[in-house]
């Protein structure tokens, strides 16, 4: 190949790593603008004695997430079989419209609804975008690549505290959601245009011996299981933080914990995704099971900052949550290597699929509103939020326990493809 050839294929490559995380920073957007404004919808749709109102409104995240898990091995199969570029547009641009829908919704049920089309949208892109990545980069950079893709989730999620915060200040909660459409869809267009280029021994149609073979990848399936229990913390920390800071804790407003909250997420979540995958690349070289390694001690000093956050006044509290968030996201980019590292490229928009079903439905499907009916009407916040540090260092111990097999599954995917 000659440079010229070389210097456009990584200026191509570059280019659908910035649309792909473009898109990833407005999905998770999307999904954080219903946490910041989620005291708005409950005040509007239930009545301030409703015994039950937080666990209704935690429900908006599990219909989200329940057609976001289903809908996605549809979709895995599909990438692994049609153009990844042609789903990731089509996503893009139903998941936009459904958002926008949902600032339409003038009954609870309504906006349920308009959260499972959210969900359905958002599948078309969540298998494919990662396996697009993995096949424009090598593997010794792809820790490294990974984790400036999934850096849109601090910062997506950071935008969407604030986002949600300044469009309810201004022109009320409905007006958070309308604005993600236009950037949605033109993003989804510009999906379109890109050609879906894979590695020559891709192209066949995996069997399904090969789909069977996932089952027997304990990497894999560790690496799905330390994810799942992570999704689990996540999903409830970051639905309820707005909540738990505004009206229990009592730091402010609604807008000034959102766009707090938002700032602790996007520098620490940033800082930590960019350096966990560095991390992971570097020791790579020296330790087998790197990535697992950096995914298990970074969540595992998370949890006593989580405690900590609890018992200390503010403003000490937010060094807390800032450092809690840090370590939190100090697996992101790791973990989600490891999927692409040991999972044949014929394959992997499935594994990548059944990763994403795995983890929402026994993770951030669940968490929301079980960490609402605990809180309930007493605010036991201190018990919600020692079961999410229970389950993160039960994550903690499956990453763990992962760096044995690591090296040997990753040389197994790698003949898998040279075969």
């Amino acid at each position: 190949m000659t440079d010229a050839a070389e210097r456009s294929n990584r200026k191509s490559a570059n280019f659908s790593l910035g649309l792909l995380l473009s898109i990833n920073l407005f999905n998770y957007i999307d999904r954080y603008v219903l946490a910041a404004i989620e005291p708005r919808i409950a005040k509007e749709f239930f009545g301030p004695d409703d015994p039950n109102a937080l666990q209704k409104t935690g429900s908006l995240a599990t219909a989200f997430i329940i057609t976001y898990m289903i809908a996605a091995p549809i979709f895995g199969w599909l990438a692994d079989r049609m153009s990844r570029w042609l789903l990731v547009g089509i996503g893009v641009i139903l998941w936009s419209l459904a958002s926008g829908a949902s600032g339409l919704a003038t009954t609870f049920s309504a906006l349920l609804i308009t959260r499972l089309f959210v969900g359905i949208g958002e599948a078309g892109y969540g298998p494919a975008a990662p396996t697009i990545i993995s096949d424009l980069y090598p593997i010794e950079k792809r820790g490294s690549v990974m984790a400036w893709f999934y850096m849109a989730i601090p910062v997506g999620s950071a935008l969407g505290y604030a986002w949600g915060g300044k469009f309810d200040a201004w022109f009320g909660w409905r007006w958070a959601f309308y604005a993600v459409v236009p950037p949605g869809i033109l993003l989804g267009i510009f999906s379109f245009f890109r050609r879906d280029i894979r590695p020559a021994k891709k192209r066949h149609r995996p069997g399904m011996k090969e789909y069977l073979a996932l089952l027997r990848n304990k990497s894999y399936l560790l690496d799905c299981a330390g994810m799942t229990a992570m999704t689990f913390a996540i999903g409830g920390v970051s639905f309820w933080m707005p909540h738990y800071l505004s009206e229990y804790r009592r730091v402010g407003t609604l807008e000034h914990a959102n766009f707090v909250f938002g700032v602790i997420s996007a520098i620490a979540g940033v800082t930590a995704t960019l350096l966990g995958g560095i991390a992971g690349d570097l020791l790579r070289r020296r330790m087998s099971g790197a990535y697992f390694i950096v995914s298990g001690v970074g969540i595992l000093i998370s949890c006593p900052f989580v405690l900590l956050m609890l018992r200390l006044p503010f403003p000490g509290a937010w060094g807390a949550l800032f450092c809690a968030v840090f370590f939190l996201f100090f697996n992101t980019g790791p973990s989600n290597t490891i999927l692409a590292n040991v999972t044949p490229s014929a394959v992997r928009a499935t594994a990548f699929a059944m990763n994403i079903f795995l983890i929402h439905i026994l993770g951030d499907a669940v968490s929301p509103p079980l960490l609402g009916r605990i809180v309930g009407t007493q605010q036991n916040w201190d018990r919600a939020f020692i079961v999410v540090t229970s389950i993160m260092a039960v994550a903690a111990m499956l990453w763990l326990w992962g760096a044995c097999y690591l090296k040997e599954d990753t040389r197994r995917a790698a003949a898998a493809d040279a075969a």
